[in-house]
């Protein structure tokens, strides 16, 4: 049973505004992968196209380490606001291309590339200021619950996506995502961010750049985690996530109407195990249920490619999802757990690059697709994580026994050192070790910006 706390991150502010605006930005997220997925197999009716395309939005984010560097030396706020103003805006410039029927398929691959670029600076920032926002025993927390707003709106966007694609076309998803990014601007302009530390603006670009990298060699913790996020990136997610439109098309016939419910069952799964993690609060075994759920994860895949009756693959989508988001939300727990603030932005910036290696599972899974069918491939896919996931859970003795106190300086320099307690009108102290206070009801900061 969840309790009360498991939404206690929400008594901050500023977090309240971040999760806002990743309501509305998943909102539009959602729209666009039903989207995008449907018109490719619109326009190619190939498998292979479908791995490509879903691999194409994540090649930009090799250039993430320099979305890092950003974090860690500009103005987060202004960035996030930049980043996000250029997604609506290409959004609409989406939905007017599709209005106007002079769509191609290299407009298609153009517009995901250009997108994934502005998320390859907007991710790590997002990242980074999570810690800034709470205290740190609220990390567990906050980071459950920012995962749960991209799937709480999973439930939703996916559904009324497939419908208006099959109402007015794939342009109206489109320009919904352009207008579901009016709410995300707004509530990043209401959000007070804390200030970056000063470090990593006196160090060149580069310098910069290789002190994260630097950071995840010398810490095998760190190093160990990142090896583990990309096994969902990689040889889970491709498989599950692409072939929806050729089990919605082929395997059930159910349309792009169908195709929604699809993602709407696996959200189901995945805002589950979110609020899991949420829950977990200071449990010890936090390492533990992030190996094994990285096991079920796998065994989830295989049924969903073996299962031929719709009411029974929706049930598995929902245990399919489950443990695919508790394992992503876990590892950026304790990877949050792990880094000091002034290498916050660069660290999460090198968990972003599995989304850049994410072409090679997309293009793995369209080339099985075509071979051996798509259910064929998403069985290979859950084989493949499972046995990733046992190997972990035997060769990573220190995710295996994690405990929270062994986690490396949450505060970075200084982390012994007392600080005044923050007032409750103001944002929190980034990565300071005193919780800082939530506002009161009635309070002058509460409605202020």
């Amino acid at each position: 049973m969840l309790r009360i706390s498991t939404f206690s991150s929400f008594q901050y502010r500023d977090f309240r505004f971040l999760w806002g605006s990743m309501v509305f930005s998943s909102s539009g997220q959602w729209m666009e992968q039903v989207a995008l997925s449907w018109l490719v197999w619109d326009l190619t009716n190939d498998p292979l196209m479908l791995g490509l395309i879903n691999g194409a939005r994540a090649i930009p984010f090799l250039l993430s380490p320099l979305g890092g560097v950003a974090a860690d030396r500009i103005d987060r706020k202004l960035l996030m606001l930049l980043t996000q103003v250029a997604v609506m805006v290409l959004s609409a410039s989406m939905a007017l291309l599709l209005y106007l029927d002079v769509i191609e398929l290299w407009m298609v691959f153009a517009f995901t590339m250009t997108s994934g670029l502005t998320w390859a600076f907007n991710q790590p920032v997002r990242q980074a200021i999570v810690p800034n926002l709470v205290p740190r025993h609220e990390i567990t927390n906050a980071v459950a619950l920012t995962s749960s707003a991209f799937n709480l709106t999973r439930l939703v966007g996916p559904i009324a996506a497939g419908f208006i694609i099959a109402g007015v076309g794939a342009e109206g998803a489109f320009a919904a995502k352009a207008i579901a990014y009016v709410g995300v601007i707004g509530m990043i302009i209401f959000m007070r961010v804390p200030p970056i530390q000063r470090r990593a603006r006196r160090e060149s670009i580069l310098r910069s750049m290789m002190g994260g990298f630097e950071y995840v060699r010398g810490n095998p913790t760190v190093l160990a985690l990142l090896l583990l996020a990309l096994i969902p990136m990689l040889v889970s997610m491709p498989y599950m996530m692409a072939f929806m439109p050729v089990f919605a098309d082929e395997v059930y016939g159910i349309g792009p109407e169908g195709m929604g419910m699809l993602y709407t069952f696996a959200g189901i799964g995945s805002l589950a195990g979110t609020f899991t993690v949420a829950s977990l609060g200071r449990s010890k075994r936090k390492g533990l249920l992030l190996l094994l759920s990285g096991v079920a994860m796998g065994i989830m895949l295989i049924l969903f490619g073996w299962s031929t009756q719709l009411w029974l693959t929706l049930l598995i989508l929902v245990g399919a999802g489950f443990p695919q988001m508790f394992t992503m939300s876990m590892t950026q727990t304790l990877l949050q757990m792990s880094i000091p603030d002034e290498y916050r932005g660069r660290v999460m910036s090198i968990y972003m690059l599995d989304r850049a290696l994410a072409p090679l599972g997309a293009g793995f899974a369209g080339v099985l697709g075509r071979l051996y069918t798509a259910p064929g491939a998403v069985m290979i896919g859950g084989a493949l994580t499972m046995l990733l996931s046992f190997a972990a859970l035997l060769f990573m003795p220190r995710i295996r026994n994690w405990r929270d106190e062994d986690a490396v300086a949450y505060a970075g320099p200084g982390m012994g050192a007392r600080r005044r307690q923050p007032d409750p009108a103001t944002p929190a102290q980034p990565a300071g070790p005193e919780a800082p206070t939530p506002a009161p009801r009635g309070a002058s900061g509460e409605n202020g910006n």
